[in-house]
């Protein structure tokens, strides 16, 4: 039937609007059919277990989800719902009489602006990673939390999904090496809950549970106007929306693992951190995450069912496994260490620290920003070097609140590096007792430039109005003058770095590896 009504629906007449052509986008549960100007997406009448879109009731209601809560993230893309009447062999979109079947009309854009689609070209920029980040982290600070007895709202809520993806890929599988990993995969992850329970019910209590996308990947992001739009979320199934903020950002870290860009993972997954502030899911972060992967490999063996060809079968399946390799590859034991920068301001300390988390898979906690969510922002009134948040009494505590969230994610299976001044023994002495307290290896990253270079970099930076920092060259000045230098015992830990030499971190990078091979 709905195969009838889609070959029927291509027929430039039905449609108000002028036709380019027709394109057929399809998947396990819709249908898109593409005429240049605008899209229609149709959803096919299956049950999943997970949704149910059966009854034509259920569709009409889903359509009418789908505008509203996508209309949140891409108002400009969802427009309405058309209810289609008339017969199969002959439709009328928007007519009048009983409809037979419903379609979300959306605006087209190219699909080369896709996300995935821009990825696979080989041009996915930093500056599309970093502008993914701060869209995610917007979308999940601009809707509100959930109500406390939401049934939805509970530690259980949240692994309940979980639990149903193993019972629904278990009868899928046939071989024994793969019910052998799934085996294993329950076990860990059944684990895990146990273990982080507490956390996960103290997640519920905090507010951080709520209506969230639920499907974030490349996929269903594009580059429109040269912005990021986040489109296409989870309608169909309260469970799978109704999510910590930080399964819905692990999605995305999977996805672009998934697609071997570790760097890229790394570099979105701490900049969603450093904007949302939500250090506190660190430990839940692999769990999520494996979950993701999970959901993505039982989808690809829903396929099995739609598939006939036999070569098309084993695609799936293959599929399958590299989600599923991708899930085990979370509950591997990190090795771990922490790392701090030390260097006067604007000497390339964020660079060196990016490069860490990009290469290494290091988290990166930057004084600038902690400082400004524990004070806020340097009001025009506080003036003098060292006034306002910039006072002895806000960078003792701005180094407390580093040192806190670091000994944090060493214990969650994070390796840290803490980007900041680091001028003061005392500073750094209380960084190396988080080192000694988590048993982890300790390193000073001592940063040098010259005067010229910073003062170029410092302008570059006034220049492009993105930086966290507000420090000037006068600021430069003194921090050099009242700098305390490294101890004996402080550069037998430390590595000097000339920032502005590339091989110098390259060799850093090395050295770090050789040492601990696991990171």
């Amino acid at each position: 039937m709905s195969q009838a009504l889609i070959a029927a629906l291509q027929n430039p007449a039905l449609y108000s609007h002028p036709v380019d052509g027709f394109r057929v986008i399809e998947t396990h549960i819709s249908w898109v059919i593409l005429t240049g100007a605008y899209a229609y997406k149709m959803k096919k009448p299956v049950d999943f277990g997970f949704l149910n879109f059966t009854e034509l009731a259920s569709r009409k209601h889903f359509c009418e989800q789908e505008l509203l809560l996508n209309q949140r993230m891409a108002p400009e893309l969802y427009l309405q719902v058309l209810p289609i009447t008339g017969t199969l062999d002959a439709p009328i979109i928007g007519g009048e009489g009983e409809p037979i079947e419903y379609l979300v009309q959306m605006r087209e854009f190219p699909q080369t602006q896709l996300m995935a689609e821009v990825q696979a070209r080989g041009e996915l920029t930093d500056a599309h990673i970093d502008a993914l980040a701060e869209k995610i982290a917007q979308f999940h600070q601009s809707i509100p939390p959930v109500e406390a007895n939401h049934p939805l709202n509970s530690a259980e809520a949240i692994v309940a999904p979980m639990r149903q993806n193993f019972e629904q890929i278990r009868p899928l599988l046939t071989e024994a090496a793969d019910l052998q990993q799934l085996d294993a995969l329950i076990d860990w992850t059944e684990t895990s809950i146990e273990r982080l329970y507490p956390l996960l019910e103290q997640r519920s209590q905090q507010g951080y549970i709520r209506e969230c996308h639920g499907d974030l990947h490349l996929g269903n992001a594009a580059i429109i106007n040269n912005k990021v739009v986040l489109f296409d979320c989870i309608e169909f199934n309260d469970p799978f929306r109704f999510i910590d903020i930080a399964s819905d950002a692990a999605f995305l870290a999977m996805d672009l693992e998934d697609r071997g860009l570790k760097c890229q993972a790394r570099r979105f997954l701490n900049g969603w951190l450093e904007r949302t502030g939500d250090y506190a899911a660190l430990e839940l972060i692999n769990l999520y995450k494996a979950y993701r992967a999970l959901v993505r490999a039982k989808v690809s063996l829903f396929r099995l069912y739609q598939e006939q060809d036999a070569v098309e079968r084993k695609v799936v399946v293959r599929q399958y496994r590299s989600y599923a390799n991708l899930a085990e590859s979370y509950s591997a034991i990190p090795s771990r260490f922490l790392a701090i920068t030390h260097g006067v301001s604007a000497s390339g300390k964020s660079h060196v620290a990016l490069r860490l988390v990009e290469a290494l898979g290091m988290l990166r906690l930057r004084s600038d920003v902690e400082r400004k969510r524990l004070h806020g922002e340097q009001q025009e009134q506080s003036t003098g070097l060292g006034a306002g948040i910039y006072s002895a009494e806000a960078g003792e505590a701005t180094y407390q609140r580093l040192h806190t969230l670091a000994e944090a994610a060493l214990n969650a299976g994070f390796s840290v590096v803490i980007d900041a001044t680091y001028l003061k023994q005392e500073q750094r002495q209380a960084a190396w007792q988080v080192a000694e307290a988590t048993g982890v290896p300790f390193l000073i990253i001592d940063c040098e430039a010259a005067d010229a270079v910073i003062e170029q970099w410092l302008a570059q930076r006034q220049a492009e109005g993105s930086d966290p920092s507000d420090a000037t060259m006068e600021v430069v000045k003194a921090q050099q003058a009242s700098r305390e230098p490294l101890s004996e015992s402080e550069r037998l830990l430390s590595r000097r770095l000339d920032t502005a030499d590339a091989s110098s971190l390259d060799s850093l990078l090395a050295a770090i590896r050789q040492r601990l091979p696991g990171l």
